[in-house]
């Protein structure tokens, strides 16, 4: 038998193997298509190593039951294989230190500063202004008071009432 003629032998085996293989994928993983990628690696790593394989004396002249063993095998050695490196990454993942629970990919945030344009855009316009100037600004009361020309008592109250109504709608929307 040339080397050509024994590729395709191996190769037919390897196809007729695979309900096999299958069975017994599903068996050692937890779901189909996690059976379905074990699979897929162990037939390739059996294609890359045909020309290594050897038809062990006990089963000479039958290919299939040579096959056998070797698919198996193989498939057992994926699986444990990915089995490792799967329990090495949670282990590494379980050791990164979380920035936030439950942290949405900025989403939340994105909704948080909706809500909080929302209610800024609901105040009255010089409730508005006077705690933009001195809260967003980060002016004194006595210099946003001078931007808007009145008393700095006037501009304590409009950003405290200001603070207060935001604090009121941003409250309900938090709970």
């Amino acid at each position: 038998m040339d080397q050509q003629d024994r590729d395709h032998a191996l190769r037919t085996g390897i196809a007729q193997l695979l309900p096999e293989l299958r069975a017994a994928a599903r068996l050692l993983t937890a779901s189909r298509a996690e059976a379905d990628d074990l699979v897929q690696d162990a037939v390739l790593r059996m294609l890359r190593g045909m020309d290594g394989f050897v038809i062990a004396p006990e089963h000479a002249g039958d290919l299939s039951a040579a096959l056998r063993p070797w698919g198996l095998t193989v498939l057992r050695n994926a699986f444990r294989e990915s089995w490792r490196r799967s329990r090495r990454e949670r282990a590494h993942l379980d050791a990164q230190p979380r920035d936030e629970e439950g942290h949405s990919g900025g989403q939340e945030a994105a909704a948080r500063m909706r809500d909080l344009a929302r209610a800024l855009s609901a105040l009255p316009p010089m409730l508005r202004e006077a705690l933009v100037l001195v809260g967003a600004h980060g002016l004194s009361h006595e210099e946003a008071a001078a931007i808007c020309a009145v008393p700095v008592g006037t501009m304590k109250a409009r950003v405290s009432r200001a603070r207060r109504q935001l604090a009121g709608t941003l409250g309900a929307v938090i709970d």
